[in-house]
């Protein structure tokens, strides 16, 4: 139960201002994007309780970070968040589809792992480079921040990012108390603000398409893979219908996408949650139950968010990313024969070059495919007159 609590709590407080990043980035008022992490709470909560009791597996969810920091490189598309909300529709759907048509699955694994990390590294930049531009900017707000995650690296690993949003939190309510910024005492309870989903092709293709490659490249088949190295096999078909219809669900009211953890899920399938690995299901249990609880806090935090000084909360999504792109760094560059056109996937999507409405995450993976499609065309042989 203890390890299942400790899952929640570095699942939530490690990421949620990645999530309230990319929301906000693809049209979301702050309304919306409180909505939004609410939704992902309860949603993933109880996806994990279902499966884990059906199945006696410690089946953790989550939302999809990477997915976030995509949002968060897409910026605002054609239709605006409506439009938004329908592309979130669309990736539940064929997540869905992934779990009843193994065609779809096999398909999505059959792309190149350095051309998808590649972009998801060249989505993450911008957002890794912010800790950096903001200590320009603010450097007696961000200072603290980025001193306690450093400290936190070298002694504990886990709970940096976590203790670094702490941080940022006591900054936070020293500059509410110095009356530089006010917290609507009405944001502060949690409600869902739903929206009617609409589409634009441009949705479509520039976040539904690459967040669901993202999602399931990123998160669903590592996380996989992760409980398979405890002795684990996820039943595919329910944990892919779960999460499809989670996405479903929760997109109206605005979340993203939910998905099959993959770092966090050693935390809850591992021996230190317990010797037994027929009992450890209980702390993915006890995660789902706990997200509950913390969906109640959504909204505090999301209105903590929005009064945080500049670059302070940005400083957090930064810090929070590193790893995640230090690892689609080293997997971009893994495959020496895939090197040049990841490097060049990486290069676009870190443009954040849109056009005809479509982001640069498309554009990326579009351009780094057809580099390596040329790249190992092979020549035509000249044939010798006779």
């Amino acid at each position: 139960m203890v390890a299942g609590v400790v899952t929640a709590l570095v699942g939530f407080t490690s990421s949620f201002a990645v999530v309230l990043t990319g929301l906000r980035a693809v049209g979301a008022s702050p309304e919306q994007a409180a909505s939004g992490l609410l939704a992902l709470c309860v949603t993933q909560a109880v996806g994990m309780v279902w499966l884990a009791r059906r199945f006696r597996m410690p089946i953790t969810l989550a939302w999809s970070t990477p997915g976030a920091a995509l949002l968060a490189g897409s910026g605002a598309v054609a239709g605006g968040w409506p439009a938004a909300v329908g592309a979130f529709v669309a990736v539940g759907v064929a997540v869905v589809l992934t779990g009843l048509w193994p065609r779809l699955g096999r398909f999505i694994a059959s792309i190149p792992v350095p051309l998808a990390q590649a972009m998801l590294a060249g989505v993450l930049l911008p957002l890794c480079l912010e800790p950096v531009t903001a200590l320009r900017v603010s450097p007696v707000a961000v200072a603290p921040v980025i001193v306690v995650w450093l400290v936190l690296q070298r002694f504990s690993t886990r709970w940096a990012v976590p203790a670094a949003f702490a941080t940022a939190a006591v900054v936070i309510s020293i500059d509410l108390a110095s009356g530089n910024a006010t917290v609507d005492r009405t944001a502060l309870v949690p409600r869902l603000d739903l929206t009617v989903p609409q589409w634009s092709w441009q949705a479509l293709v520039g976040i539904a398409l690459p967040l669901y490659v993202v999602t399931m490249a990123s998160q669903n088949i590592p996380g996989t893979a992760v409980m398979a190295s405890f002795g684990y096999r996820v039943p595919w078909r329910a944990a892919m219908a779960v999460t499809g219809i989670g996405t479903v669900v929760g997109a109206p009211a605005g979340g993203h996408a939910i998905n099959l953890a993959a770092i966090s899920a050693a935390l809850a399938a591992g021996p230190t949650a317990h010797p037994d690995p027929r009992r450890r299901w209980v702390a993915a249990f006890t995660a789902g139950l706990s997200y509950l609880v913390l969906a109640v806090t959504s909204a505090a935090l999301s209105a903590l968010v929005v009064a945080a000084p500049p670059g302070v909360v940005e400083t957090v999504a930064g810090l929070a990313l590193l790893a995640t792109l230090a690892g689609a760094l080293v997997s971009a560059l893994s495959d020496e024969s895939d090197r040049l056109p990841a490097v060049l996937t990486f290069l676009v999507a870190a443009s954040g070059v849109a056009f005809v409405g479509i982001g640069s995450a498309f554009w990326a993976l579009a351009a780094g495919l057809v580099i390596r499609l040329l790249l190992r065309a092979e020549p035509r042989r000249v044939r010798s007159g006779g």
